[in-house]
């Protein structure tokens, strides 16, 4: 995809902290991100995106947290994830009707693996947002090719943004969503440890940047929609502690403008890729709290900054954030 301005390059992030060498999610040590994009224009605008966390393994799981602000969702393998505080697969993000199919390819891919051969039971994890107003949703066009494709791309370094994977057809605060990312630099009792975000905008509400509102001139249905939100860290939390930090993510929607509305299925998903019996006291979230703040809110304008306009299912068009700055 071409090189697109992101959103601190375009003056729109207040708090601009001191990111990864990435400022992506990816900047935590251990996760990676890969897409596959399903388009058929003008009625398929699709796709997948995977984010791995440690061995993404049943027998190496990594400590993680999960948060439902607004439970009109589909986010399965969640009450394991709440049970348990452990997260033993990827995370894969995709549309709303395609998610139990992909959920049943994560099963396959996990099967076939070498070091998974005598594993009986796991968690696949599948979060999705609604794409049906640009995409036919109903076609369901996802397939286990796309989902082995998005994972076997898994990689560290910078991530794709925008139109790509499960934010392909996306629609966030009345222009083009999809994929976001961001990530920032804390310290913690001398300390220094990595957060990042990946957020898969597709909520409704009105643009706030800096304060101000960006309203846009295409609406439709604008308080109808969903959020993902990923929050990735290196710093040693148990499950209980990053669900506080999932918590966090969610709120940060409300930075950018989120209405959090009766149909919006807004979910956080924290997790720490750092195994350690000892973890950080509670006085010592505060950093982490603030930067998932801040990695969340210029995730989502950095989606939005990235999204070019698209004219999808029925004919509706989309216009991007970019085209209007």
């Amino acid at each position: 995809m071409p090189q697109v301005a992101r959103a601190r390059q375009r003056a729109l992030v207040t708090a601009a902290g001191p990111t990864g060498a990435h400022n992506a999610i990816t900047d935590v040590a251990g996760v990676s991100v890969g897409h596959e994009t399903v388009q058929r224009p003008p009625d398929i605008h699709t796709g997948v995106t995977a984010i791995l966390a440690g061995d993404a393994n049943p027998k190496a799981p990594v400590s993680a947290g999960v948060y439902a602000g607004n439970g009109y969702g589909k986010l399965i393998g969640a009450t394991q994830i709440a049970e348990l505080g452990q997260l033993e697969s990827p995370i894969v993000l995709t549309a709303t009707l395609s998610a139990f199919r992909v959920a049943d390819a994560v099963v396959s891919w996990m099967l076939q693996r070498d070091d998974c051969r005598d594993v009986r039971s796991f968690n696949p994890v599948v979060g999705e947002c609604n794409d049906g107003k640009l995409s036919d949703i109903r076609a369901r066009p996802i397939d286990e090719s796309h989902v082995a494709a998005a994972l076997a791309n898994a990689a560290t370094g910078p991530v794709p943004q925008g139109n790509v994977g499960a934010g392909t057809g996306m629609i966030a605060l009345g222009f083009k969503g999809g994929i976001g990312t961001s990530s920032r630099i804390v310290t913690v009792a001398d300390t220094q440890f990595t957060v990042g975000a990946l957020v898969q905008a597709n909520f409704g509400g009105v643009l706030r940047v800096k304060g101000g509102e960006v309203p846009s001139a295409w609406q439709c249905q604008p308080d109808v929609g969903s959020c993902m939100v990923v929050v990735a860290t290196d710093a040693p939390l148990d499950g209980r502690q990053l669900s506080r930090v999932a918590r966090r993510g969610v709120f940060g929607l409300g930075r950018a403008g989120a209405s959090y509305s009766h149909g919006s299925g807004d979910y956080g998903l924290a997790v720490s890729v750092t195994s350690t019996a000892t973890v950080l006291g509670e006085t010592d979230l505060d950093p982490i709290f603030l930067a998932t703040l801040d990695c969340v809110e210029e995730s989502v304008l950095d989606a939005l900054c990235a999204a070019e306009e698209v004219t999808g299912f029925n004919g509706l068009t989309v216009p991007a954030l970019s085209d209007q700055l």
